[in-house]
């Protein structure tokens, strides 16, 4: 969709026109949002105040927050406006960005629980070797690394499909995804499904791999093992981190299929499941399952209200 296309801004159809569904609709997404960012947000400062938690699986799990925030926020904010006030319309520039950073921060959370996963396998398989396994430098090295992927995939993305000349800018979803715009009659469609279709396989079965690979040797070891308390514990987070896989990958699959096949009011359900429903869950999952996040949380309340107590 190139600029001499005269393509300035598109039209986003949303997820529905029905006007007595705008004003509930707009206050359900709200509530969404706002449990999201302080759920997520709040892990973030949660980790940072306590310095128990300063270990490898809280890094990884403060930038599962952290990324969780950022695309949640790329997407919810637009749609509460088209909602309130009827603001389907974006511009061309704007609808790049969203593209880009939505890419970016999901591809990042694909190699993110892959990593996740290796740092489960260290913490069951080699206890005994974690703390020199999972060092600092490691734990960078890994951090930069999804980061630097996330912006590849999405410059790749972005270049072959903001080149093509398009007869429409109306587009059946609530935000600018990929599928919905390779629906567009363009010229070059096809081009762009193959290079859409390659990288979701290569970033889907790669990190599949990385997170599938680790969870098997964990099966096998936990197979010869009683488990300690500290074992039970690895087990724990690993129950987490494996239903934030499950509930993350139904949605991926999606760009696997050829844009023939997409069912856009399917897919439209299935997005608000993964761009605003499971940002919030997944704080709670994390959170609810594991004693260290509680007592951490109530401590860190103790010293607010024991700082309030002593100002007054």
């Amino acid at each position: 969709m190139k600029n001499n296309t005269e393509v300035t801004d598109f039209i986003l159809l949303g997820l529905t026109n029905v006007p007595k569904l705008q004003v509930p609709l707009f206050l359900i997404f709200t509530f969404v949002y706002v449990i999201t960012v302080i759920g997520n947000l709040g892990m973030i400062t949660l980790i940072l105040l306590d310095s128990r938690l300063h270990t490898p699986m809280y890094f990884f799990l403060s930038n599962l927050s952290l990324v969780d925030f950022c695309y949640s926020s790329t997407i919810t904010p637009k749609v509460m406006a088209e909602f309130l006030i009827g603001d389907k319309v974006i511009s061309y520039n704007a609808c790049v960005a969203q593209m880009f950073f939505f890419t970016v921060f999901t591809t990042a959370e694909n190699y993110l629980l892959a990593s996740m996963a290796y740092d489960r396998w260290a913490a069951v398989c080699k206890p005994l070797h974690y703390t020199t396994t999972m060092t600092s430098t490691v734990c960078f090295f890994i951090y930069f690394r999804y980061y630097i992927c996330g912006l590849l995939e999405s410059s790749i993305l972005i270049a072959f499909m903001f080149h093509l000349f398009c007869h429409s800018n109306v587009v059946n979803h609530f935000f600018c995804n990929i599928p919905p715009l390779l629906a567009l009659p363009c010229s070059g469609i096809n081009t762009n499904e193959i290079v859409l279709f390659t990288l979701a396989t290569f970033n889907i079965v790669f990190s599949l791999l990385f997170i599938l690979n680790p969870y098997l040797f964990i099966f096998i070891t936990s197979l010869g093992m009683h488990p300690a308390e500290g074992e039970k514990k690895a087990f724990s987070t690993c129950t987490s981190h494996l239903t934030t896989i499950s509930i993350s990958y139904g949605t991926i699959f999606t760009y696997l299929q050829p844009s023939s096949n997409h069912f856009m009011d399917t897919d439209k359900m299935a997005f608000v499941f993964y761009t605003m429903v499971i940002p919030m869950l997944n704080p709670l999952i994390h959170s609810l399952r594991n004693k260290e996040d509680k007592s951490a949380f109530r401590q860190v309340v103790g010293k607010e209200k024991s700082s309030l107590g002593s100002a007054y």
